[in-house]
C-alpha cells in the first residue's frame, strides 16, 4: 500500500508537477530509443521553416501541427506497444511480431498521411517556381 501512496501524488500542486515529469521522462525514453523519431523531428524542423519561408496560412499552420504532432504521438504508442511487448514475451513469438509490426504501420502511415498534407500544402506554393 506503501508503494501506491507514493506513486499517486493526489490532486494538489505536487501530483501535477509529478505527472508532467513522468511524462517528459517518458519522451526523454523515446528520444533515448527510437532513432527515427530523429528523423521525423527533422523534417518536421524542415517543414517548419517551409511554412515561415512560404508563409501558410493559418489553416495550413493547424494542418502541419497536427499532422506532426500525430506523427509523434504514433511513434509513443508503438514505442510504449513495443515495451509492453518485450516484457509481457521476451521470447521470439509471432503473434508478438504481428503486433510490433501493427503499431509500427501505425506510425508509417501516419508518416504517409503527413507527406501528403505536406504535399497539398506546398506543391501549390512550389509551382509557380518551377513553372
Amino acid at each position: 500500500m506503501d508503494i501506491m501512496k507514493n506513486y499517486h501524488s493526489g490532486f494538489g500542486l505536487h501530483g501535477i508537477i509529478r505527472s508532467f515529469q513522468n511524462s517528459f521522462r517518458g519522451f526523454r525514453v523515446l528520444l533515448r530509443n527510437e532513432y527515427n523519431l530523429y528523423i521525423q523531428l527533422a523534417f518536421a524542423v524542415v517543414a517548419t521553416v517551409c511554412g515561415f519561408i512560404f508563409r501558410i496560412s493559418t489553416d495550413e499552420w493547424a494542418i502541419q501541427c497536427a499532422v506532426i504532432g500525430l506523427v509523434i504521438f504514433s511513434e509513443l504508442v508503438n514505442t510504449a506497444i513495443e515495451k509492453i511487448m518485450d516484457l509481457v514475451q521476451p521470447q521470439y513469438d509471432e503473434r508478438v511480431r504481428d503486433i510490433k509490426d501493427l503499431a509500427s504501420g501505425a506510425v508509417l502511415f501516419m508518416v504517409l498521411v503527413s507527406v501528403a498534407a505536406g504535399l497539398f500544402i506546398y506543391i501549390p506554393k512550389v509551382l509557380p517556381f518551377i513553372l
